[in-house]
């Protein structure tokens, strides 16, 4: 696989993640998929830029490109597209910490991300999934041509392969089960709690079907789709909310799992102090596992109200890391052997490069 067409043609990707950004930057780059397309057409308007795909899940946001310009000229394309998409401020432009990469190491990176390896939970489902979504998306947009066809493709094949033949997926591998894990350390066993879910997508899912396999006495789901929030509530034989009235029901759960796509803030200090005044003493726990988030931060700063956002799920996801060091060396040398297959030998094994832009 030649990852350069000729010598003006280049794959380049640019991206901030988990590692090198907080998420109170990184949920102002964030994309909503609905804009997906619109926001592929206008990067592509950028001179030299001929192919895109567009990656905004929780913890990264990757921008992939072919383009007919040098690379430094490339990625200052991409990193100013996110800048003047996004209205930065000079302050969080200066905070956008991105990795820039080209040729072997876009390969080498994409198939770390598609398989796991470049995940907060090593090993992690959904991510494969996201990928796909987004490759989909850019495909259905006419923003693909064939080098990012040939290279997402290729990518699905390596990410199946390591998932096949490493245990890289054991124990907790999504985000949704680190944070049922994380209020486990809370309240101990789960038996008693009630637990609220705001939004019903897949992360939520996930939760749901954490908390229950582990004995959660009750479950509240509500969603902005009604319909998906019975769906969901049926699954788990929990019962459903209009989304507008679950700030009613806050005072009778225990845990709150929220993970919606709003651009701004759904969960609000005063709501939580109304709630708690109900609870006598008791805590709350909240788990926000969306990006841009959905609860106010101040409200970690409530008596009794206990707030974890994306990024303090870290130290549980990297316990995992350090359990799972072995299946991580079986996973690298895998995609090194994929890139040799597909023509890119002599590269040493590595992680994806990250500098400051």
């Amino acid at each position: 696989m030649r990852m350069e067409t000729n010598e003006e043609r280049q794959i380049l990707c640019l991206g901030v993640n988990h590692r090198t950004t907080p998420v109170e930057v990184r949920e102002r780059v964030a994309f909503p998929e609905a804009k997906l397309p619109e926001a592929l057409e206008t990067l592509k308007s950028r001179d030299g830029i001929t192919e895109a795909v567009v990656i905004s899940t929780c913890n990264r946001v990757e921008l992939y490109t072919s383009l007919d310009v040098n690379e430094p000229a490339g990625h200052e394309q991409m990193r100013q597209y996110l800048v003047d998409r996004f209205g930065l401020t000079d302050e969080h432009a200066e905070a956008l910490v991105c990795y820039k990469l080209s040729g072997v190491e876009t390969a080498r990176h994409l198939f770390r991300v598609v398989s796991g390896l470049d995940s907060m939970v090593l090993g992690e489902t959904e991510i494969f999934g996201q990928v796909k979504q987004a490759y989909k998306v850019a495909l259905e947009a006419g923003a693909t041509g064939k080098d990012l066809n040939k290279l997402f493709q290729r990518a699905f094949n390596v990410g199946k392969k390591v998932r096949e033949h490493t245990a890289i997926q054991r124990g907790s591998t999504s985000i949704g089960s680190v944070a049922v894990e994380l209020a486990e350390k809370v309240f101990g066993q789960l038996k008693s709690c009630r637990v609220m879910l705001i939004g019903a997508g897949e992360m939520s899912r996930t939760c749901a079907q954490s908390l229950v396999s582990r004995g959660a006495s009750s479950l509240i789901v509500s969603n902005r789709s009604y319909d998906k929030a019975v769906e969901l509530a049926q699954q788990m034989n929990g019962r459903a909310m209009k989304f507008d009235e679950w700030e009613k029901a806050l005072h009778e759960v225990d845990i709150i799992i929220s993970s919606t796509s709003a651009p701004h803030f759904v969960i609000l200090p005063e709501m939580i102090q109304k709630a708690m005044k109900s609870r006598r003493g008791h805590p709350l726990f909240l788990i926000d596992i969306a990006v841009p988030r959905d609860i106010d931060p101040r409200v970690n700063e409530i008596e009794d109200a206990y707030l974890y956002d994306i990024d303090a799920l870290s130290a549980i996801a990297e316990d995992n890391r350090r359990k799972r060091e072995m299946e991580i060396q079986v996973g690298e040398q895998i995609i090194e052997e994929q890139l040799v297959k597909f023509g890119l030998a002599g590269m040493p094994v590595r992680g994806a490069r990250e500098a400051q832009a």
